[in-house]
């Protein structure tokens, strides 16, 4: 499959062994959506067309475009997707492809999981966490029907948020295929827990979370670190950066400058109601022209939670006991909002798309790790351990403790940071963080922060 656009250095480069060449530069030519190659261990790959057709989006094949991207291959796809390379192999492999230690450590490692069926043995963990969801969910309807205790009613809206919780680690799992046996059940897992059951797309969610794992914490390119006006984890996004992954501008004016000033005290509170921006973002990309993979599905699975929630709600006695239902029930799911930002705000971050011959290195400097106790794995749903899953998105959460010392020892063997924290420390760190950030917006041209109020007020009426 050789694309016309070859140019004739392309053409040019062969060697004796009958094999046709390019180089790395003449590679990062092919990095448009209109001609889009890729390299997987010294292979050349035209992705044009497939790109509109893959899985995981085209967001992943476009932000490693003309580069060789063998380790987020190797993360990403089973052993059986090799075999679909063939058709799309150009003819040329790359000169001056080369394996750096720690990837070849990387590989090697993902080889031994692989051959130890470590991908396929997904435990009895979804068995446990889909009764024990019932059972939160349950009690939540119970208490709201059948009780007109106040108390009640808001023990029943704490418990519809740790059964929210517990149903996002699910949908997690199902979005990775690693919670069931086949990619079908593994979305129709997807939509009914996702969608269904708590309102939030499982298609919004693969198209931005495939995206932040790509770009893990690239300020341009990763939309789990883009949240203008409301929050910025550097200084670096004053200068209104350009979001590839939304295609506009993440612009800096005087409402979000003020916004960000104080964001170390509104960090908790927005978490407690940043459900409301997932629901927004939930349908905004399914009334978009965007390419959407199973939108009907979506929005029937959207359309369900619509009609149950607010039915629910409905059934409490008044409006002060429905909306105060609601807040409570927000505010528990804010706990994992909290425990998500942990993992990577106050991690290291860059400007620019991301390199394929860094994957583990970026995956290791853009992460933080949340230390506890194994009673507490059900808590956090395996995602404390973000590093590993970063590394290994596809290995099932009932390994990722078990393959945790192993990374460690990788990291310290190529002198990479593995950082763990508490959670209380975790939160101080990434409070740090915004306040340093914070305190940088204040003093960009106005060292007086209450007349950020009157400028903000002035810019946007």
């Amino acid at each position: 499959m050789v694309s016309p656009s070859i140019s004739a250095t392309e053409v040019l480069n062969s060697k004796s062994d009958g094999k046709k060449y390019i180089t790395s530069e003449e590679l990062k030519k092919h990095n448009k959506p209109s001609d889009l190659w890729i390299s997987i261990q010294g292979k050349v790959y035209n992705v044009t067309d497939w790109a509109k057709e893959h899985p995981g989006g085209d967001i992943p094949l476009l932000n490693l475009a003309g580069q060789d991207v063998t380790d987020a291959f190797i993360a990403f796809h089973p052993g059986t997707a090799w075999k679909h390379l063939d058709r799309l192999f150009t003819g040329y492999h790359l000169q001056d492809y080369r394996v750096s230690e720690v990837s070849k450590d990387y590989r090697k490692l993902a080889s031994e999981f692989a051959k130890a069926g470590m991908f396929e043995k997904k435990g009895h963990g979804v068995i446990y966490s889909l009764c024990f969801v019932s059972l939160l969910l349950s009690a939540c309807v119970y208490g709201v029907l059948y009780f007109e205790s106040f108390s009640i009613h808001m023990l029943s809206g704490a418990l519809l948020g740790l059964a929210w919780m517990q149903i996002a680690y699910l949908g997690h799992d199902a979005g990775h295929y690693q919670m069931m046996a086949t990619r079908g059940w593994n979305k129709f897992a997807g939509i009914f827990i996702g969608n269904c059951i708590t309102g939030i797309s499982i298609a919004w969610w693969k198209w931005t979370h495939n995206a932040h794992h790509i770009a893990c914490n690239s300020l341009d390119y990763d939309p789990d670190l883009q949240h203008l006006p409301m929050l910025a984890v550097s200084s670096k996004l004053f200068s209104s950066l350009t979001s590839v992954f939304y295609g506009r501008q993440l612009t800096f004016d005087p409402l979000a400058r003020f916004f960000v000033s104080y964001q170390h005290y509104s960090y908790y509170p927005i978490m407690c109601v940043a459900r409301v921006n997932l629901y927004l973002q939930t349908i905004l990309l399914l009334i978009s022209n965007r390419k959407i993979p199973d939108r009907g599905l979506n929005i029937l699975g959207t359309l369900v939670f619509w009609t149950w929630f607010p039915l629910l709600v409905s059934c409490l006695p008044n409006w002060p006991e429905r909306v105060a239902f609601v807040l409570v029930s927000f505010c528990v799911t804010g706990i994992q909002h909290v425990q998500f930002t942990l993992n990577h705000f106050a991690a290291s971050v860059y400007v620019g798309p991301p390199k394929g011959n860094d994957w583990f290195e970026k995956q290791t400097s853009g992460t933080i790790d949340i230390a506890c106790s194994s009673w507490m794995d059900w808590f956090f749903g395996g995602l404390q351990f973000q590093l590993e899953h970063h590394l290994f998105p596809r290995l099932p959460r009932c390994h990722l403790r078990s393959i945790s010392p192993i990374v460690r020892e990788l990291c310290k063997k190529h002198n990479l940071p593995y950082v763990s924290r508490s959670f209380y420390d975790a939160n101080v760190t990434t409070l740090r963080t915004l306040r340093t950030a914070a305190l940088e917006a204040r003093d960009l041209t106005n060292p007086d922060p209450q007349n950020l109020v009157w400028e903000a007020f002035n810019t946007h009426g």
